[in-house]
């Protein structure tokens, strides 16, 4: 009998370009041998863009670092619903610095399979990567290497509801020493904290702290590209230079050799010329 789920896993290991041809082949093979189910199950696998094959050979590629991005969701969901503002803060940016790292490896890993990644591909992945934290089923098919498709983009998790009563914890302030004359008039009470709007502007800061993060990572990418570059026109123009060197010394034996032919030339007319003469 077919297994669905392992020809799932096989296709989603080939390029995008393999994908259609190999899923209507095996398709087919489900139908010959009666299993129309099955069949049609592996008929209906969508083929995978660019990006998220890419995103599956990274989750392939290394299941531990994998499972490691989506705890990092997990801690993400929980710190938005329990309102901790710290875990949230250091979460985010957790998870920001080891997107952009994993979209860079998923880049490599495509380059050694023969499939460049453009750098709008490359951001591709790197909202894949912030989907699959938000949506747990998506994230589930992405750590097996089998996402069909890009989930939903994700900014931040809003959506998760705090857990019911959790207030954030008050400010204490010091107790003051006890005074003899009349007291005096208590304080208003401070406003309490908008829960929504905290974690909203919290939101924000981490989305602004990404973006500064990716423009970070993309010029260091970018620098590093235009190094390379300069290294490997530096090499050329050595190269050109030596082979310039080279060939100069050629053409100058080359005129020492004209010169004595000419000499030599003019030398064999002289004594033939006198040899008529006589």
């Amino acid at each position: 009998m077919v297994d669905v789920d392992a020809v799932a896993a096989e296709l989603y290991g080939l390029t995008p370009e393999e994908f259609t041809a190999a899923r209507d082949a095996r398709a087919s093979t489900a139908r010959k041998a009666g299993q129309r189910a099955e069949a049609k199950r592996i008929a209906a696998l969508h083929k995978p863009t660019r990006a998220v094959w890419a995103a599956n050979r990274l989750a392939r590629a290394d299941a531990d670092q994998a499972r490691q991005l989506l705890e990092i969701g997990q801690g993400l969901r929980e710190a938005h619903r329990t309102l901790s503002g710290e875990d949230l803060r250091k979460l985010s940016h957790q998870q920001h610095v080891v997107i952009t790292a994993m979209a860079g490896e998923a880049r490599r890993l495509a380059r050694e399979a023969g499939q460049e990644l453009s750098a709008g591909v490359q951001r591709e992945v790197e909202q894949i990567l912030r989907g699959v934290l938000a949506d747990p089923d998506a994230g589930e098919a992405w750590a097996r290497g089998v996402l069909a498709k890009a989930p939903p983009p994700a900014v931040g998790f809003a959506e998760v509801a705090p857990v019911p009563g959790t207030e954030p914890r008050p400010q204490q302030h010091g107790a003051k020493p006890e005074r003899k004359q009349e007291p005096e008039p208590a304080p208003e009470p401070e406003p309490e904290p908008d829960p929504e709007r905290t974690s909203r502007e919290a939101e924000q800061a981490e989305e602004a702290l990404a973006r500064a993060e990716t423009e970070r990572a993309r010029a260091r990418t970018g620098l590093g590209a235009l190094d390379e570059e300069i290294g490997r026109l530096e090499e050329r123009l050595g190269l050109a230079r030596a082979e310039r060197e080279r060939l100069a010394a050629v053409a100058e034996d080359a005129d020492r050799r004209h010169r004595e032919a000419e000499r030599e030339a003019k030398a064999a007319r002289a004594a033939a010329g006198k040899a008529r003469r006589h």
